[in-house]
């Protein structure tokens, strides 16, 4: 395959218990497809940033994450299904991508996968179960994706001649075939990274099997991906795709009315309200599972204090939020748990917009004058402004000084993983659409992500017990026991949960929408 040019420095920083699957076509295929003969297309998609690495293990951010899944396959991927007349993934129903079928023994701590026997990287090399194991190896050692190999349960990966993958677990674990089709679990041409010095290549470059070759990627201002023509599946029907990366939501939504690009994304909420239907522009939003959340960080005074993070939760203006910042383009958030999750419960928070009840509870915590403390806005997400400037005014009214500092993402990004921050806003999208995972990463002791130091054994103990247990009711009850002690705990206030929102011109088709937010470009279509 050709190399992926870069032309900037980049700035690195189911409970589907399925025993068989049978195999189908192409796991790519959809209702607009452009099959093997369809006509050349192109389109634009403007978004705010322009990625950070194209090493499937590592990328963390939106574009890099679609970047990735545009380049490589899985060993198996999400089905699909229609809601409301719209597209999108059912992440309950595991379907074959390069793996045509998988068997598990009786107690599923092993799984053996059979795998496409004409599939080719991007350079022309046969893809073999050899492959696959190197591609394990390459997860496992990799900074960002080795904890979702843990939390997969994944023991060994071997390789049982050229297509036939044998992947061991430490035990029964209900995530693992809900974990694999994410972009992190992508099958790479290791040989070719290590004829190129190594895994560092991989930052810069792709070595993958996926639909989409990347000819060029300059993070500071565009990337272009064509179709790879000796794709084992369908041809996807746009041919060209460009991105454009533009921080300024405005200026991105300029383009897009007239015309200049075929996509936008992450545009200010009070400006979608007002395009749809106009312009010749549909503006697509959907509920999400992506919650923003005001954490404190329980090892740090005060907020150590049960009741003081409890006060902060009524002082918050949970309302004003919604209409006045994200003009209806979200929905409340009332547990650590997204509403659309299977296994929500709002059970043991009580939290509701009241001031009097807050001076209650920090006079009980032994603050009744109120106190100051530090928080830490990370740059780049305007409702995240105007978030800290509403709730900034009403911690004022209960003798709560908030300090606002100021920080670029990148720094941002690397103050949280100190775990030092006393305060911050973080939003969050669980790829894989299980309290697990949801809970695993965010809210345990060891979860990689508990940035604000939430620690709570008992939490720990019925996670390890939820991970172990097979009856997906039994978990069910579980997570939500583990619910109920957070949400009494108080560790964040729960500000809302995102919609998903795509405005494109209204001769674009097939969007599908996914946990994770982001695009395949290969079930795009355009009608003209």
């Amino acid at each position: 395959m050709r190399s992926t040019k870069v032309f900037a420095a980049l700035a690195i920083a189911a409970g589907v218990a399925l025993v068989a699957s049978g195999c189908v076509p192409n796991a790519n295929s959809n209702a607009n497809s452009g099959g093997k003969d369809a006509a050349s297309q192109s389109i634009t998609i403007a978004y705010s940033e322009g990625g950070q690495t194209l090493d499937p293990a590592e990328a963390n951010d939106g574009t890099s994450d679609t970047l990735v899944v545009s380049a490589y396959d899985q060993l198996v991927t999400y089905g699909t299904k229609r809601v409301d007349g719209k597209r999108v993934s059912d992440t309950t129903k595991i379907e074959p991508m390069i793996a045509t079928k998988w068997t598990a023994n009786a107690d599923k701590t092993a799984y053996t996968f059979e795998l496409r026997d004409d599939v080719k990287f991007q350079d022309g090399k046969a893809l073999t179960a050899e492959d696959v194991v190197k591609s394990f190896d390459h997860i496992k050692a990799s900074a960002s994706a080795s904890f979702l190999y843990q939390m997969a349960g994944i023991s060994s990966v071997e390789a049982q001649g050229d297509h036939t993958v044998v992947i061991t677990l430490t035990g029964p674990n209900h995530l693992f075939l809900q974990i694999l089709p994410m972009y992190s679990f992508s099958i790479i041409d290791m040989d070719q990274v290590d004829k190129n010095g190594g895994a560092k290549w991989l930052a810069t470059n792709t070595a993958g099997s996926g639909p989409y070759k990347i000819d060029s990627w300059d993070p500071a201002n565009s990337a272009k991906l064509t179709a790879n023509p000796d794709y084992w599946g369908d041809k996807p029907a746009i041919t060209t795709v460009n991105l454009k990366f533009i921080d300024d939501a405005s200026n991105r939504l300029q383009l897009v009315k007239k015309g200049s690009v075929d996509m936008a994304l992450e545009l200010d909420p009070k400006d979608v309200v007002s395009l749809d239907g106009k312009d010749g522009l549909t503006v697509d939003s959907r509920p999400s599972n992506k919650v923003l959340f005001f954490a404190m960080n329980t090892a740090i005074k005060p907020f150590d204090n049960e009741k003081v993070r409890q006060a902060i939760t009524y002082a918050i203006p949970y309302k004003k939020l919604l209409t006045d910042v994200m003009h209806e383009q979200a929905s409340p958030m009332r547990s650590a748990v997204p509403s659309s999750m299977p296994g929500f419960t709002d059970e043991g928070n009580s939290a509701e917009y009241n001031l009097e009840k807050a001076k209650q509870l920090l006079a009980e915590a032994g603050y009744p004058k109120g106190f100051t403390f530090d928080f830490t806005l990370g740059s780049g997400f305007p409702d995240w402004n105007d978030d800290a400037v509403l709730i900034q005014a009403e911690l004022a009214k209960i003798g709560v000084t908030m300090n606002i500092h100021n920080m670029a993402r990148a720094q941002f990004l690397d103050a949280l993983a100190g775990k030092k921050v006393q305060s911050y806003i973080s939003r969050w999208t669980s790829f894989v659409n299980d309290p697990g995972y949801h809970l695993g990463l965010l809210l345990t002791s060891k979860g990689s992500s508990d940035y604000n130091n939430y620690s709570n054994a008992q939490v720990d103990q019925l996670w390890d017990e939820a991970a172990k247990t097979s009856d997906d009711a039994a978990r069910t009850k579980l997570y939500e026991q583990m619910q109920q002690i957070i949400n009494e705990e108080s560790p964040w206030a729960y500000l809302y949960e995102y919609n998903i929102v795509v405005t494109h011109r209204d001769d674009v088709q097939g969007y599908t929408s996914y946990p994770d937010a982001l695009i395949r470009f290969f079930q795009l279509s355009k009608t003209k």
